[in-house]
């Protein structure tokens, strides 16, 4: 015979695990503000430029704020990585396997 299912510890997982992703999101969101320099902006004025952007329906302002994003981002990866190239040059090689470069806790 069947196991019955319980619905009530099934339900209250999948909320458990929507309100980490909202955690998660949020924390995101908040280090790109971080990472794109805007945290010294007010609250007032970052809150009405999102506004502005989320309101903009033209395709060539949307494309060009994309290409720049890309770009902020292509250029981030690539000081990381050449920053890591040379941190590990004049590193002694570890027998513990490489470690991650970024850890959960205060990585941006």
């Amino acid at each position: 015979m069947r196991k019955p299912r319980d619905f009530d510890a099934e339900l209250k997982a999948l909320e458990e695990k929507a309100r980490e992703l909202k955690t998660r999101k949020v924390q995101q969101l908040g280090e790109l503000v971080i990472a794109a320099g805007a945290d010294q902006l007010s609250s007032d004025e970052l809150a009405g430029a999102l506004v502005a952007i989320a309101e903009t329906k033209e395709a060539g302002k949307r494309e060009a704020w994309a290409k720049r994003g890309a770009t902020f981002f292509q250029s981030r990866s690539q000081r990381s990585a050449s920053a890591s190239e040379r941190d590990t040059r004049g590193a002694p090689t570890q027998s513990g396997g490489a470690q991650p470069l970024s850890g959960g806790t205060g990585a941006a």
